[in-house]
Parts: C-alpha cells; sequence; structure tokens
C-alpha cells in the first residue's frame, strides 16, 4: 500500500475531498486525539501556553489543545497558532470556527515567526512531508534544515517541541534527528508499540536554557525505548576531548594510514596547526 507523501505533495493529496475525509473518519479522529495526548504528556506543561501547531490541517489537534485541564489537557487551555499547506485542511478548521489562528504555509520553507514567540510546538503525522522534495531546486535535506532552524528559533529558551511522525525507514529516521540536532535542538527519539503495524515515533526537542538544560533526559527517563542524544550549538568539548582536523584527530589519522603500509609526513611542532592567511 503506498504512502500519501509517495503519491502527490501534500498541498495536492489533502483536496477537498481528502480533507473533510480524514476530518471525518471516527477512527482517525480517536487516533489523533490519543496522539496529540501523548505530544503534550511529553511537553510536560503545568500551566497554560503560547503553541505552535505544525501541520494543524482542520484542528483536530487544535481542538484538544483548546480544552481545558479539567478535559484531560495537562496545563490547558493552551492558546495555540497552527499552519499547514493544504488550503483545505484550513477551509474546514475555518469552518468549525477553531479558536486558534490559522495560516497557510509551507514547513519545508521554513517557521515564518518572530524568534522566541513560543512557549512549546507539536506536530502530529506532517513532518515525514519534509523528506520529499518536489523540485529539482529542493532537496529533503534543505527542506527539513529550514524547518528545525526555524523551528528552533520560534521557540522560547527553555521550550520544548513534539514532532509525531511516520518515518519510510531507519534512513528517513536518522535523517530526520540529524537535522533537528544540527539545528541546535537536544534530542531524542521515542517509539509507542514498536515493531507493531501501529508504532507511533515522536521526536521530543528542547531548546537549551531555562530549567531543561539543553536536553530531554528529564522529560524521557524511565521510558524504555527511547535514544536519547544531545548535540546542541555551542557545547564546549571536554578538556583534551578530540577535535576534528586537531593535533590529536590528524595524529590518529597518520597512525592508521602507517598501519596500512602508506607514506605520511613526519610530526612537527607545526602538525595541526593552522596557517596564517597570506596577502
Amino acid at each position: 500500500m503506498s504512502r500519501p507523501e509517495d503519491i502527490l505533495p501534500p498541498d495536492l493529496f489533502y483536496n477537498d475531498t481528502e480533507s473533510r475525509k480524514y476530518t471525518t473518519s471516527s477512527r482517525i479522529q480517536t487516533i489523533q486525539s490519543s496522539m496529540t495526548h501523548r505530544a503534550l504528556s511529553l511537553l510536560s506543561l503545568t500551566s497554560p501556553s503560547l503553541i505552535l501547531d505544525i501541520g494543524c490541517g482542520s484542528g483536530l489537534s487544535g481542538e484538544i489543545l483548546s480544552a481545558s485541564a479539567s478535559e484531560g489537557t495537562p496545563g490547558g487551555p493552551h492558546v495555540w497558532i497552527g499552519f499547514d499547506i493544504s488550503s483545505s485542511m484550513l477551509g474546514i478548521a475555518l469552518e468549525k470556527e477553531v479558536e486558534g489562528d490559522l495560516f497557510l504555509a509551507d514547513a519545508g520553507q521554513g517557521v515564518p515567526f518572530r524568534a522566541g514567540t513560543f512557549d512549546a510546538a507539536i506536530s502530529i503525522s506532517a513532518i515525514q512531508w519534509l523528506c520529499n522534495a518536489e523540485t529539482s531546486e529542493e532537496s529533503p535535506a534543505g527542506r527539513l534544515s529550514r524547518f528545525f532552524n526555524g523551528l528552533y528559533a520560534s521557540l522560547r529558551r527553555g521550550g520544548r517541541a513534539v514532532c509525531q511522525f511516520y518515518p519510510k525507514n531507519d534512513v528517513q529516521k536518522k535523517m530526520i534527528s540529524a537535522a533537528a540536532i544540527k539545528a541546535g535542538f537536544g534530542a531524542g527519539l521515542l517509539e509507542d508499540d514498536e515493531g507493531t503495524k501501529n508504532a507511533k515515533t515522536y521526536l521530543v526537542l528542547t531548546v537549551g536554557g531555562g530549567d531543561v538544560r539543553g536536553d530531554i533526559t528529564s522529560v524521557v527517563a524511565g521510558m524504555e525505548g527511547v535514544d536519547v542524544e544531545d548535540h546542541r550549538r555551542g557545547v564546549p568539548r571536554k578538556r583534551g576531548e578530540e577535535r576534528k582536523g586537531g593535533k590529536q584527530w590528524i595524529m590518529r589519522k597518520k597512525e592508521q594510514m602507517e598501519r596500512k603500509g602508506k607514506v605520511v609526513k613526519t610530526n612537527s611542532k607545526y602538525t595541526g596547526r593552522k596557517r596564517r592567511i597570506a596577502f
């Protein structure tokens, strides 16, 4: 069975007919509700917050964000802003008169909001679409880079984001995670029902600062199947830690080449030093 993202771009796939079918399906509503509540639990919000809903569609997740804590929404009711690439999906959200503000935008072109705007962000079943490029001028890597860099900037220091997505394979899963880490996030992957056809993958992201200290260890501590990474921008190396291109790195590479029988230059006090620019 073909995946939707392999058939058409999202703005074409989710036309009026498909959007209404998606929104009115009781099965999809149940799954969407479950995944949204799961994402909210991973955000660990304790008070009403301003949340960005990426790929908000017809507002199924937004309706949960707007609900009060008494209706099972942690820290709610939340104020939310959503954007989606499908005008048909957004049209249904307007018909339903959802409480969030809505924008028509392509996540692969970035996140069009002022730096530090949001306390948190969620995305349900959307970011796998960024792994497809529809023109020769674009690439999945470029779309993911623009999205995660924009998302990182739009979140306040100490903010969190949870993106549920359906990776096609491990390569795609690693590509998405690597793009988030390169943008500066502390990142962790959590899989519910791993190994089954109902498996759901959550990418949990944090922005350094505040009480989370730039990683998500406290968020996912004790959860099975969690892969936690913390490769933030500007994280200082430990004393004596090898730096690519540095003296220790060069000397180790030379030793490897010598063991293979190759001829290498003799080490000197200038090994690993940067040359001054000559004019």
